[in-house]
């Protein structure tokens, strides 16, 4: 069974920093692009950050260039998000997603993406 299960996220002040990660099971990740998203209340879904199967592609929202790093271990089936400078309007539910089509690429859209995990929360508040 292909499951992507995420973690760390939390509450943090604004500038403060978050490792989110997500792990796979049932499959080996370095035979897929990994996408993170989120969705805050009220809102549409986001596309946050991409990494391609072994990493040499990589991309960012806009709204978070700079701040956020995406990184991958595929010996540890893991995919990493480093967000630092996390400011108020990061909090969301993030989730991150696997496709298999994608080669040497990444997308930020969650159409091509066929797994999802549950998602972990972020919260960034004083």
């Amino acid at each position: 069974q292909l499951q992507l299960v995420e973690s760390g996220g939390g509450l943090v002040q604004p500038g403060g920093s978050l490792r989110l990660s997500c792990v796979a099971s049932g499959f080996t990740l370095d035979d897929y692009a990994i996408g993170w998203f989120r969705q805050a209340p009220g809102k549409e879904r986001e596309g946050v950050s991409c990494i391609s199967k072994r990493g040499g592609r990589k991309d960012y929202a806009d709204s978070v260039k700079g701040r956020f790093t995406i990184s991958r271990d595929n010996a540890k089936n893991t995919v990493y998000l480093q967000m630092n400078s996390l400011k108020p309007e990061d909090t969301a539910i993030y989730y991150c997603a696997a496709d298999k089509a994608l080669f040497r690429q990444c997308v930020l859209s969650g159409k091509q993406y066929d797994y999802w995990g549950q998602g972990t929360q972020v919260t960034v508040s004083s």
